[in-house]
């Protein structure tokens, strides 16, 4: 996240009306706001380039009317390097564009991380940014020079994404590895390690086989009793919950239990919803801007629990706000720039109150003779308590702590 002094404030402006805390991103360079030419919009760069000399991050910074139009007049002419559809959202059109700040860059990559050991015929799962072109790691830029092949989720993409930290490779040079050819590009990876190649991996953004490809060659590479060398760095998901002010006491167990894209279809999506509701850790889940209003309306039975929404994190119009799952249709029909862009959603841990020793006696004379779920059932008609919480109280008492259910 942008901290430099030269930078307007990341987050500009609170709103706490209608019960949910929203926080609002000022960007000082406003590119043609949801259509910009510095733009794409997959989890990708959303920023206009720094000018000569100045910090690597670049984002924030305050800039003159002029020199927007400036830019504006300049990146205008190559906005149309990429173009098309791909997967669940558009790759529109957009170029990355080199800075001197990012030839800086390159070079403390390599002072700070150069003289570790990188094994040959090694597989590297190098993480990359999620919006934000400064959140890459200086061992990532450092591992994408060193790599022999880099294997990735669009070779497009990624070329582009190389060029603009200054780091040439040939179309020889880059693999294309996705969803659809995964295990077949694997065979071609292992067949580069035998060679005594280090080969690098990155998906489109953040952290490869985390709802992205990759998991598949993994597995493949360790079946061939391979090196991989993970080059952790930037996650939509540890992004989602630094965010969310979950705290240790907030659930039973204080974990998270990462869900990702529920079903598309509409039924499917409704179970998927029903069984998380009887999880009362955080919930974490992704969602694509076409399908976001439907998980909204899916999301809804689970009434006041909490809800953060996180809008193209790290991007110029990054949004976040805290609600109740209740409140998350009316907050995204309030706004119709908010059904754009990539969402990463936490849902908070269920509440669990202190169980008094009427619950629990109620409980356990239930479990005694009847099924788990009547159980609980009745136990929260006859005290009031929530059925959530009292589901894990009853999986303890009867399974002894065990996960499961009747």
């Amino acid at each position: 996240m942008p901290r430099g002094k030269n930078n307007t404030p990341l987050f500009g402006d609170t709103d706490t009306g209608g019960g949910a805390s929203v926080t609002r991103t000022l960007a000082g360079a406003n590119l043609h706001e949801y259509g910009g030419p510095v733009r794409l919009a997959h989890d990708e760069v959303d920023f206009a380039p720094s000018t000569p000399g100045r910090p690597i991050i670049a984002l924030y910074q305050a800039q003159t009317r002029a020199l927007q139009m400036a830019q504006r007049v300049v990146l205008g002419g190559i906005t149309g390097l990429f173009g098309g559809r791909r997967g669940g959202s558009h790759l529109e059109t957009g170029i990355f564009a080199l800075t001197s700040s990012y030839a800086s860059a390159l070079a403390a990559a390599h002072d700070a991380a150069s003289m570790q050991h990188y094994p040959q015929a090694a597989l590297y799962l190098v993480a990359t940014p999620i919006g934000n072109l400064a959140d890459i790691s200086l061992r990532a830029l450092h591992v994408l020079q060193l790599a022999d092949t880099v294997a990735c989720e669009d070779t497009r993409h990624t070329q582009a994404l190389l060029r603009a930290y200054g780091i040439e490779k040939s179309g020889a040079s880059l693999l294309a590895l996705h969803q659809h050819n995964e295990l077949e590009a694997a065979d071609l990876v292992l067949d580069k390690l035998r060679l005594g190649q280090r080969v690098a991996y990155a998906s489109d953004a953040g952290t490869p086989a985390v709802s992205d490809p990759g998991a598949r060659l993994v597995a493949a590479v360790h079946a061939a009793h391979l090196t991989v060398v993970p080059i952790p760095g930037p996650s939509s998901v540890t992004a989602a919950l630094s965010i969310a002010g979950i705290t240790a006491d907030s659930g039973r167990d204080g974990g998270f239990v990462f869900a990702g894209f529920l079903p598309s279809k509409s039924a499917e999506r409704a179970a998927r919803v029903k069984s998380l509701a009887t999880d009362p850790r955080a919930i974490v889940l992704l969602e694509a801007p076409h399908r976001i209003e439907a998980l909204a309306a899916a999301l809804s039975s689970l009434g006041p629990r909490r809800l953060t929404v996180g809008r193209e994190l790290t991007k110029q119009f990054e949004e976040i706000a805290t609600l109740g799952a209740t409140e998350f249709a009316a907050w995204l029909a309030a706004d119709g720039n908010r059904t754009r862009g990539e969402f990463v959603l936490v849902l908070h841990p269920e509440v669990v109150p202190e169980q008094a020793g009427d619950e629990l006696r109620v409980l356990k004379l239930l479990l005694a003779e009847l099924p788990l779920k009547t159980a609980v059932r009745l136990t929260a008609e006859i005290t009031g308590v929530s059925r959530n919480a009292l589901y894990q109280t009853a999986l303890a008492q009867k399974n002894g702590g065990a996960e499961g259910a009747d």
